[in-house]
């Protein structure tokens, strides 16, 4: 009954600085990452609402990565938080055995080790991947945002557009249009010129469902294969621009794809076999994703047993301050170490088993260590 609750509290405190910790640095990050999504609206013109929906799915991503960091920090204040109120102390004189507390530990340690795979292989994927599809499928609520006056805006790329004056009707003035890809389908004859020139002294962007743009009173010059220039004056013409797509990177990424796309790609042998599999030369890439999503949680429980080598007494040695900065740096090398390696892991299928099997190695390791250290302190207080 007395383990019970020392366990709740335990993990009571360990939830608390646990949440505090992870929604601080989510918070942190998200915002500066919110900052630079503005180029969604500033620079792509997409509307306000893909912005807030593509920077919101990014959460998963931000707390998935944060997770590790934050367990270590949260577990390590909580044994010094205990231990500077003496409430260990209190539990080891009790005859509380420190095995149990460590094997506390490392359960929670394996939970929040499956939180994180369930994280990383599936929750991550599916929303980033929906967050991508948000920009595929925004349609043209960018155009109108995308026409900014008195400067050449180049969202689209090989479209380039000047309007000198715009009212809040949409009402544009004095407008220039230069398009160098054929992106304009409307125009007749397109697929026979190079580069078309639009000049007229009004338009506005109508019917938001499938955009056109209206001009009146103004010329077309098209430049032909054998660079003579065509020019056509008009009254008015309407442009479709329901074929016009941003710079905004729409094809799916790695991270952004399902785990078991991503194992199946990799050991593919055909070539493109799988829709939306990446190239070969890519191959490292994917192999690096895929241990990232499930080799990486696996060093959470190794600095569990790391952190918990702080709950051995020291009260005769002198620098027993220090112990708690050399195991805690420890702990986080080994992170570090962790992260920088899971991109060397990627290399090849040797370097991959070596990635998997460190960890598992070391917990039994570092487990038989711990024991052999807190039988040693016993006998020396006898």
């Amino acid at each position: 009954m007395l383990s019970n609750k020392i366990y709740k509290h335990f993990f009571f405190e360990f939830s608390k600085y646990f949440l505090i910790t992870l929604l601080t640095f989510t918070a942190i990050v998200w915002t500066v990452q919110a900052v630079n999504f503005l180029d969604l609206v500033v620079e792509d013109g997409h509307a306000l609402s893909v912005y807030l929906g593509y920077s919101l799915l990014n959460i998963p991503k931000i707390l998935t990565k944060f997770i590790p960091l934050s367990f270590l920090i949260s577990l390590v204040l909580t044994i010094l938080k205990f231990e500077n109120e003496n409430e260990l102390i209190i539990l080891w004189t009790a005859g509380v055995n420190k095995i149990k507390i460590v094997n506390f530990f490392v359960k929670i340690s394996l939970i929040v080790t499956i939180l994180q795979l369930f994280l990383a292989s599936i929750i991550n994927p599916s929303v980033l991947n929906y967050s991508r599809s948000l920009i595929k499928s925004s349609n043209l609520d960018f155009i109108s945002s995308m026409i900014k006056t008195n400067q050449f805006n180049d969202t689209v790329a090989g479209l380039t557009i000047f309007v000198e004056s715009k009212n809040n009707n949409g009402n544009m003035k004095n407008i220039f249009i230069r398009d160098e890809s054929k992106i304009l389908k409307s125009i007749d004859n397109v697929n026979e010129t190079e580069n078309i020139s639009i000049f007229a002294k009004n338009g506005r962007i109508v019917n938001p469902s499938s955009p056109a743009l209206v001009l009146s009173d103004g010329i077309i010059q098209s430049q032909k294969a054998d660079k003579n220039i065509q020019t056509i004056k008009f009254q008015k013409t309407v442009l479709k621009l329901d074929n016009l797509k941003t710079r905004s990177i729409v094809q799916t990424k790695i991270q952004e794809t399902p785990s078991n796309l991503l194992i199946k790609c990799y050991f593919n042998k055909g070539q493109q076999i799988i829709i939306n599999c990446p190239s070969d030369h890519k191959k490292n890439d994917i192999l690096s994703e895929i241990n990232r999503r499930f080799g990486m949680p696996l060093y959470i429980p190794v600095i569990t047993l790391i952190v918990c080598f702080l709950l051995n007494q020291r009260n005769e040695n002198r620098f027993k301050n220090y112990f708690k900065y050399v195991f805690t740096l420890i702990a986080f090398l080994i992170l570090v170490v962790a992260e920088i390696l899971v991109k060397h892991s990627g290399k090849s299928f040797n370097n991959s088993l070596i990635y998997y099997f460190t960890p598992i190695i070391l917990m039994p390791l570092i487990y038989l260590e711990i024991i052999r250290n807190f039988l040693y302190e016993n006998l020396r207080k006898k």
